[in-house]
């Protein structure tokens, strides 16, 4: 498979190299994780020449015997080399039976840099507090990036590059296979591998009846507002035994997968958020694609859950906006940073340019503000508000926020 160097994720991991951090890296199943791993191994030994890398790939028999955390410990303290930056990179750790004893015992050693990747239903953001004694370093994967798409197939004609990807998506393993069925099929078995070996068994899943439902429900209503009461509302008597708690848990669950992103709603005049009726967002948009299929497809709805994992992969806390009665895409934070942001497919018509430049106008304070569109053409402003070509804001990474609002 062709590799491209991630470098957004792989300078995360270099800026951290020495820090008494335990790094972990987490991700949606298929997202890199492995390979950023070998990556950043290659690194070290190229730059770092007093190195020892003890490098264990938990998928690979060899390594069967290091399962329980004592003989993990045993074997990585055997490995210490006196007088070098002694590295430790594990891949899969949660394969090791009780693998947090073996990871807090090596770092109270302060002899090793540790770096490990795993099943998120295993690391979850929320508890690796809990599971390690030292301070953690998370560094999420997401599925390839528009960019990193574009310089993958090399493309030239972003806006060709688009309509590809609007169709192929971030799930790289996918891009081997010619017949589009054919990555289809790649794309949901790891969605249902994700739902079978990760969520299922940390989680003891009883009902996958009702799991199932909830998944294709929540593909079919990506950028709806929703909750767990409406979903048991709709499901009616159907799901006789689905009451909304068990509902609730299982759209966590989903969440701690990384198989799909919360986004609440942020009310923008009260400067307050709001706890009721979130958004929910796929990781990669072409697992609604591959479970539900591409009839009456809903090109506004894809194009903002791509821009809504775009501007989380950039860092930002995602919220929808409420003000009064209208609803603004996205609310993008970073710090003191702020972005209004309207998401539409098509704008040349003058009346669904209206409705998305509306809202906006309407929000009085300095903020920088913009609707992100397939417009085909060069950025321009509209009253202060630029409005910008999908494709083009996808990858202008670095630049698109500094741009000139008319200040």
């Amino acid at each position: 498979m062709k590799l491209i160097e991630r470098t957004q994720y792989l300078n995360k991991l270099v800026r951290v190299i020495g820090t008494p951090d335990i790094k972990v890296i987490t991700g949606v199943r298929r997202s890199g994780k492995s390979k950023l791993l070998e990556a950043f191994k290659a690194y070290i030994e190229e730059n770092i020449p007093d190195c020892n890398i003890i490098h264990i790939n938990f998928n690979l028999p060899e390594y069967d015997h290091l399962l329980e955390y004592r003989p993990l410990y045993d074997f990585i303290k055997g490995q210490y080399v006196n007088g070098k930056q002694n590295f430790v990179l594990i891949d899969e750790v949660q394969m090791c039976a009780d693998f947090e004893k073996a990871i807090n015992g090596l770092h109270a050693s302060e002899q090793f840099d540790i770096y490990i990747t795993g099943s998120n239903a295993f690391l979850l953001s929320s508890d690796l507090a809990t599971l390690f004694t030292g301070r953690t370093f998370e560094v999420r994967v997401f599925p390839f990036s528009f960019a990193e798409y574009v310089q993958y197939f090399g493309f030239e004609d972003q806006y060709v590059a688009m309509d590809r990807y609007i169709l192929e998506g971030g799930m790289a393993g996918s891009y081997l296979y010619q017949d589009q069925e054919a990555k289809f099929d790649y794309i949901a078995d790891v969605f249902d591998t994700l739902i079978v070996r990760d969520i299922r068994k940390k989680y003891n899943i009883r009902n996958m009846q009702l799991m199932d439902r909830l998944v294709d429900f929540l593909m079919d209503n990506i950028s709806n507002l929703t909750s767990a009461r409406s979903i048991k509302n709709a499901f009616g008597g159907v799901q006789e035994k689905a009451n909304h708690v068990t509902i609730g848990a299982y759209m966590q669950y989903l969440c701690n997968a990384f198989a799909f992103y919360k986004v609440r709603r942020y009310d923008i005049k009260g400067k307050k958020y709001l706890s009721t009726n979130d958004k929910y967002y796929l990781s990669d948009h072409t697992f609604r694609y591959a479970k539900l299929g591409t009839k009456n497809m809903d090109y506004g709805r894809i194009l903002e859950n791509i821009v809504a994992i775009e501007l989380l992969r950039r860092g930002y806390e995602v919220y929808v906006g409420v003000l009064y009665k209208k609803e603004i895409d996205f609310v993008a934070i970073k710090r003191s940073e702020k972005i209004y942001i309207q998401v539409s497919d098509n704008i040349s018509d003058e009346k669904t340019f209206s409705r998305e430049v509306s809202p906006l106008l309407q929000i009085k304070d300095a903020y920088p503000k913009m609707v992100i569109a397939r417009t085909r053409h060069d950025e321009y402003q509209y009253e202060g508000i630029r409005i910008v070509d999908i494709a083009n804001w996808l990858l202008d990474y670095q630049n698109w926020k500094n741009f000139n609002f008319g200040k």
